[in-house]
């Protein structure tokens, strides 16, 4: 994988981290026979089949119902049709959010500090995530200092499908060229950085619009340090 520019100064914040941490998750995760490596050299990006149950992901969604709320971003609020989902925090101390939450640090082999809250997101017909980074920019006055604080830069995204589609809802990588299509329990991850720790443009992506049917997933984000 091609290092490349990065459009920012020389110094990256949180760079040797980024790389000490891909080293170690993309050993791990190489290693594992249960995990499919996606044929791309954009960015690392992976995903395990069923690894939520039917039974689990049914219970996530019913808590995903009782605290979506309209979507956010730094740059701009539900009103701007950037982020047009409905997200919230599904309860930390729920004993399965508990036990899915340390099942994906198992497998990144990541301190369960390092991992924010579980977000759980649901779209409706026409709704969607327009293209984006996970990372933040550490030149934006608007969001880094704070996150800087709250464990700095995020290393690694970790987002499961709870259910199937009828039509639309692909989380699609445009700088990696495609699209994964929701599948109930799949989780799929991917490095936020390259190999050298310069966060990886990319990782550019977006949840297409629903079309038909509706769109459930959790995701968890990690920070280099401990998050909060």
């Amino acid at each position: 994988m091609a290092d490349k520019k990065f459009p920012f100064p020389d110094k990256i914040p949180d760079k040797d981290a980024l790389r000490r941490i891909g080293e170690k998750v993309r050993k791990r995760l190489e290693e594992d026979e249960t995990v499919f490596k996606f044929p791309t050299e954009a960015a690392e990006i992976f995903a395990v089949g069923n690894f939520i149950r039917p039974s689990e992901c049914d219970n996530l969604i019913r808590q995903i119902d009782a605290v979506a709320k309209p979507s956010q971003t730094y740059k701009s609020d539900y009103t701007d049709a950037y982020r047009t989902s409905y997200s919230g925090n599904v309860d930390p101390n729920n004993p399965l959010v508990k036990s899915i939450s340390r099942r994906i640090d198992d497998l990144l082999g990541l301190n369960p500090v390092q991992g924010e809250a579980i977000q759980g997101q649901r779209y409706l017909p026409g709704q969607e995530f327009k293209p984006h980074f996970d990372w933040f920019h550490p030149t934006d006055e608007s969001c880094w200092p704070l996150e800087q604080k709250r464990g700095g830069q995020r290393c690694y995204t970790a987002m499961a499908f709870l259910n199937e589609v009828e039509e639309g809802g692909h989380t699609d990588f445009q700088h990696a060229g495609f699209g994964v299509k929701p599948q109930r329990g799949t989780l799929l991850m991917w490095n936020n950085a390259l190999p050298d720790g310069t966060p990886n443009e990319d990782t550019m992506h977006s949840g297409s619009p629903v079309v038909k049917g509706q769109k459930y997933v959790i995701t968890k984000w990690y920070r280099v340090r401990k998050w909060g």
